[in-house]
């Protein structure tokens, strides 16, 4: 599954990166996991 930041569109990749940890943030802009949206494209 992959999750995309709904503030800057940075992808985070579970297959690559394993799953998303509760305290994860977005390294290019430092959103919190609350901002990451299933990417269903």
């Amino acid at each position: 599954m992959k999750y995309v930041c709904d503030l800057c569109g940075f992808i985070y990749d579970e297959a690559k990166e394993g799953p998303m940890p509760d305290d994860y943030v977005c390294p290019l802009c430092g959103a919190d996991k609350t901002h990451f949206e299933k990417d269903e494209g």
